[in-house]
C-alpha cells in the first residue's frame, strides 16, 4: 500500500465531500453530512501516516486504496 502524508489525505477527503470542522492541536477533524463518523487526521508536516492508521481512516471514510492516486 502506498503511504501518504496527513496533508495529502486531508485534501483527498475534501475532494470526496468531507468538511473540516475544527483543528485541535495538530489534528484536523473532518465530518460529512449524512454520516455519524468523524475523522481525525494527524498533520505533522510532511511525515507519512502509518499503514495501520491509513487503513483505518480509509475504512471509516468509505474510500479505498485506488482513491489515493
Amino acid at each position: 500500500m502506498k503511504t501518504i502524508s496527513g496533508k495529502e489525505f486531508a485534501s483527498i477527503l475534501e475532494k470526496h465531500g468531507w468538511i473540516l470542522k475544527r483543528i485541535q492541536g495538530s489534528h484536523h477533524i473532518y465530518s460529512k453530512e449524512g454520516k455519524v463518523e468523524r475523522i481525525s487526521i494527524p498533520i505533522h508536516g510532511s511525515s507519512n501516516l502509518k499503514i495501520g492508521l491509513l487503513k483505518h481512516l480509509l475504512k471509516i471514510s468509505g474510500l479505498d486504496e485506488k482513491d489515493l492516486n
